[in-house]
């Protein structure tokens, strides 16, 4: 065991989601990307001397929908804050947010990873303002864009429940996807309306104390989110080890270097001087309102992952990627509707159709007939799966049928024992060390042998009957 395995990484992770209103939380200032610097802004969400906020109720809507979808308890009433802190691109001096009142509370969420199934809590939702943002030139300085002050956010925080950059991942995924599917965000990491902000301490395995935690602020994309985690936990046992101390601070990453780097101490909620806003009354959610809100909530993945589970067939861990996403879950059951290998439709469109998506989604052009048939041919041994995935690609939004294809192309899988065996046999003459580590127990080279074949055949030939009769010459 290194000296590393000796210790254990605690994460729970605050989410800053940006609420897809139409104007800002306390103006009427729009609230659309991409506009130029400073021409969505106003004296009320600049914290101009006299203006007075007026709450935005669709962004309270959208909150509680987010609290609903999480199954958190919602606040019949809560308050307003002012969290005061000094910094260039916060205009007024100070952020509305929510204290010791927020909207939400005590909810949860299951996740799914390759280990099983995980509940992870949720401290609370509450809803805030955003800041605005730095744009930095480089030789000339930097400056303040206000565009973004004002815009509604929900800030989600979790248990410190999380043990592993995978959890953490699953876990944000699983939180955009629910978030999705209400519609209450867009959740567009690379701009910037959902990002994170990760707490990690480290403990040695076994001791239920917990270690003193860093912040690593603003993250906005799972590769990063992992990269920063693996960082910090080496970052954090290492100290420990050597006998150093972690000190309670905030932390950036870096993404040339992987590191991360200490920006400043860790504030409390001391630091910030919270009191509440004088010029907010508290919010009130009525249960009729709340009734109302709850109703227009589509079923959600994990409704429709038990569905796929128990009537296709598909393990909890395949039923969860594929409810991820919106668009890929009705595709499928569309799919499903018409093959008669819905687990083996789930998987090609998990691992072939949704790459091709990219990470906005949009709707799949392939009709769920042709997913169908691809399916329906993998299952019956008529195309090899690298084969239906090919077929996916180039498929994609042609039209063309699956079945006149696979015959136009002769992309059949070749399932001729005989014929098989012939090149086999060539394999282990041309790839002589293959053969002599697999009968020296390294089983993996076996897949070098199986590869050489599957090129011959230009890809069609039967992997799982090469490697049978691999296994038979190989004695």
């Amino acid at each position: 065991m290194s000296a590393r395995d000796r210790y254990e990484m605690v994460i729970g992770l605050e989410v800053h989601c940006e609420l897809k209103t139409a104007s800002k939380i306390f103006c009427s200032c729009p609230t659309a990307f991409g506009a130029e610097p400073n021409t969505q802004c106003c004296p009320v969400c600049t914290g101009m001397p006299g203006a007075l906020p007026v709450l935005n109720r669709q962004a309270v809507a959208y909150a509680v929908k987010a609290g609903l979808a999480t199954n958190c308890r919602i606040a019949s009433h809560s308050r307003q804050d002012r969290k005061n802190y000094f910094y260039p691109d916060l205009p007024k001096g100070y952020q509305i947010s929510q204290l010791d009142q927020p909207l939400c509370e005590n909810g949860f969420l299951e996740i799914e990873t390759e280990a099983g199934s995980k509940r992870i809590g949720i401290t609370r939702i509450h809803i805030e303002e955003d800041a605005g943002k730095f744009v930095h030139i480089e030789g000339q300085g930097t400056l303040v864009d206000c565009n973004r002050c004002g815009v509604p956010l929900i800030e989600i925080v979790s248990e410190p429940d999380l043990r592993s950059a995978e959890e953490a991942k699953a876990y944000l995924r699983k939180l955009r996807a629910v978030l999705l599917y209400t519609g209450v965000s867009d959740c567009r990491m690379n701009e910037g309306s959902m990002r994170c902000d990760v707490n990690l301490s480290v403990r040695r395995r076994g001791v239920e104390t917990l270690g003193t935690r860093t912040e690593m602020k603003n993250l906005n994309s799972f590769q990063f989110i992992s990269r920063a985690i693996a960082f910090e936990f080496a970052r954090q046992a290492d100290a420990l080890e050597a006998g150093e101390p972690v000190v309670q601070e905030t932390r950036r990453f870096d993404q040339a270097s992987g590191r991360t780097l200490p920006m400043r101490r860790k504030e409390d909620a001391d630091d910030y001087r919270y009191f509440p806003d004088p010029d907010l009354p508290p919010i009130a959610v009525s249960r009729e309102e709340l009734d109302a809100l709850r109703g227009e909530i589509p079923a959600l993945p994990d409704e429709r992952k038990r569905r796929y589970v128990g009537r296709w067939g598909l393990t909890p861990f395949a039923a969860e990627l594929l409810t991820l996403r919106r668009e890929a879950a009705d595709y499928f059951e569309e799919t499903a509707a018409l093959t008669r290998f819905p687990a083996l439709a789930a998987n090609l469109i998990q691992s072939a159709a949704v790459p091709l998506l990219g990470q906005d989604g949009g709707s799949i052009p392939l009709p769920p007939a042709h997913m169908a048939q691809i399916a329906d041919l993998l299952g019956e041994g008529g195309i090899n799966s690298g084969t239906a995935r090919r077929l996916v690609r180039e498929l994609w939004d042609t039209g063309r049928d699956p079945l006149e294809t696979v015959h136009a192309e002769g992309l059949g899988q070749l399932s001729d024992r005989e014929a098989l065996t012939v090149l086999a046999r060539e394999a282990l003459v041309e790839l002589p060390r293959a053969a002599g580590d697999y009968r020296n127990g390294r089983t993996a080279a076996l897949q070098s042998l199986v590869g050489r074949v599957m090129r011959k055949t230009a890809g069609r030939g039967n992997p799982a009957l090469l490697q049978e009769i691999f296994r038979s010459l190989l004695g």
